[in-house]
């Protein structure tokens, strides 16, 4: 899925062909249609079917990625279900080098003549790219784990609860909007399970379990005298979590201008202030251009760390040997190699991340087999590394591969993918009632919307789904049409403070998209309520 279907997704518009083109990741079937697991054991046999005929055909290393993903939809709109879709997807994915360069085919026939044939078409694939390759592929060390499982730790797997409940949890959610005056409603729950199994010829057999969820709404509310309509989507971030999510806990409870939830989410409180904020929107005043200060929820955050820091730092985009979606990048080397580049204040601590529990990057253990961890992207304000995957380690001085290889499919051959990419809480109490206090003139901006952003991922601009002035250390009312604009290194160097770990959230995205052809992979931003003074706004109201 492209980022603009991401977009149009989160601002509540999925339809009958929206769903046709999500459902492309597999076949559709039946709902409630499971197909049995695959014994372990002969998942090695058929890997190792892989890694042996690649082997005697002259691969120097294979890699067999058997997959199973499973995706549900449940749609309503209004007071109706509107859809219920299953896919399943299943097959071998097999990646070789054979004179020093890398091959890749796939097959989802799985008896032993079919792998070993896909693992020969791989050899023959290596050895004919290697004709123009100047430099053989140069793969970090890895040690093998040997046999080994790692599975997302959910509470309550979401493709067993009974379909009845999942539609009655959506038309309730709905009711509950137009309880407070909504026009319209649309929702969907959206789960994900990747069923995954990785061998190497480093020694390596990783079977994983990884679950994600994604509950969504879009609420509209309409002006009966004006025709003048606005909306408000769900305030959800997508997680690597079972259905357990949607079970809110009071004591994941953040108050703010909308009551969110840490490590829980409350559908059916979100659809009710959703509604109530959409009417108010639609009387907000539009707001003055100018310098202000802004106070940046998680929900909205999020997308601005994803794009401004996010794919900057892929090593791949700093290379340029990656453009597709998102341009290359202006962090180039030499400006870590300086030690010094001040991409941002002393405030900004940014790590990257494949272990936080809950989130979407969440993994044991990477499509190439390596183990995941947790490292430094920008320290104090200064860029000190990047994320790379095998191949790229050794060109920045790494002996070992930070563990940020995805494929999204069994079909798709993996390669480098962003991990969980977040902005640390700030290291003193600071909550963002305390910090709105200190604001005399600014703008308090939830949730995510519009944006762009150049190929070089610098200069951006960024809109939200709520606007609240503030004046002299208080909200005074609601704000519209609100969009600000920065560059990334001026924009992070203005960061002034961040609120601590008690207001730290997750946002994040289901499908962000990267190479040609096109992959989508699930990741993570955290982050606390964050301040940033002294930015453009400029007011995005249509003159007519």
């Amino acid at each position: 899925m492209k980022r603009k279907d991401f977009l149009y997704l989160t601002g509540m518009g999925i339809s009958a062909s929206m769903l046709s083109r999500m459902t492309a990741m597999g076949t559709p079937v039946m709902p409630g249609t499971v197909m049995r697991d695959v014994d372990v054991a002969i998942k090695k046999r058929m890997a190792d079917v892989a890694l042996n005929a690649a082997r005697s055909k002259g691969a120097t290393y294979t890699d067999a990625r058997l997959g199973r993903y499973l995706n549900q939809f449940v749609v309503t709109r209004d007071r109706n279900i509107e859809n219920i879709v299953d896919t399943e997807s299943y097959g071998m994915g097999i990646r070789v080098i054979a004179n020093g360069c890398w091959g890749f085919a796939a097959t989802d026939k799985l008896d032993n003549d079919s792998i070993a044939r896909a693992a020969e078409t791989a050899v023959a694939i290596a050895k004919e790219n290697s004709r123009i390759q100047s430099e053989p592929v140069q793969l970090a060390p890895q040690k093998g784990y040997g046999e080994v499982t790692w599975k997302t730790p959910i509470e309550k797997n979401a493709f067993e609860v009974p379909m009845k409940e999942k539609t009655d949890l959506l038309l309730s959610v709905n009711d509950a909007a137009f309880k407070n005056g909504a026009n319209y409603v649309n929702s969907v729950l959206f789960f994900v399970n990747e069923q995954k199994y990785f061998a190497s010829t480093d020694g390596s057999y990783i079977d994983q379990d990884i679950h994600r969820i994604w509950p969504i709404f879009g609420v509209t509310k309409v002006d009966e005298k004006t025709g003048k309509f606005e909306t408000r989507s769900a305030l959800s971030a997508p997680r690597g979590m079972g259905y357990e999510y949607l079970i809110p806990r009071e004591s994941d409870k953040i108050k703010s201008q909308t009551t969110l939830y840490r490590d829980r989410y409350d559908m059916h409180e979100d659809a009710a202030a959703a509604a109530l904020q959409a009417a108010q929107k639609i009387k907000a005043k539009t707001v003055e251009p100018g310098k202000y200060d802004l106070v940046l929820d998680p929900s909205h955050l999020w997308l601005t760390i994803h794009e401004s820091v996010g794919h900057p730092s892929e090593l791949d985009r700093v290379l340029g040997y990656e453009a597709n979606f998102a341009g290359t990048s202006f962090l180039t080397l030499d400006k870590w190699k300086s030690g010094n580049f001040k991409f941002g204040s002393d405030k900004v601590n940014i790590i990257a991340d494949k272990l936080q529990p809950g989130s979407l990057g969440a993994v044991g253990y990477d499509d190439e087999g390596v183990g995941t961890k947790q490292w430094d992207i920008i320290k104090d304000g200064i860029l000190v590394n990047y994320q790379t995957i095998r191949d790229q380690a050794h060109i920045i001085g790494l002996k070992e591969s930070q563990g940020c290889c995805y494929s999204q499919s069994w079909q798709d051959v993996q390669f480098q993918r962003m991990p969980n990419i977040s902005l640390q809480p700030g290291k003193t109490p600071l909550n963002v009632e305390q910090m709105i206090s200190k604001v005399e003139k600014g703008i308090y901006i939830i949730g995510d919307s519009s944006f762009s952003i150049d190929q070089q991922r610098y200069n951006f601009q960024f809109s939200g789904q709520l606007y609240y002035e503030i004046k002299n250390g208080k909200i005074v009312g609601m704000l519209n049409d609100v969009a600000y604009q920065a560059n990334t290194q001026e924009f992070w160097n203005s960061c002034a403070a961040v609120c601590d770990k008690s207001d730290y959230r997750l946002g994040g995205s289901f499908f962000d998209g990267k190479g040609q052809p096109m992959q989508a992979s699930a990741v993570s931003h955290g982050s606390s309520t964050s301040l940033f003074k002294g930015v453009n706004v400029i007011n995005t109201a249509r003159k007519i």
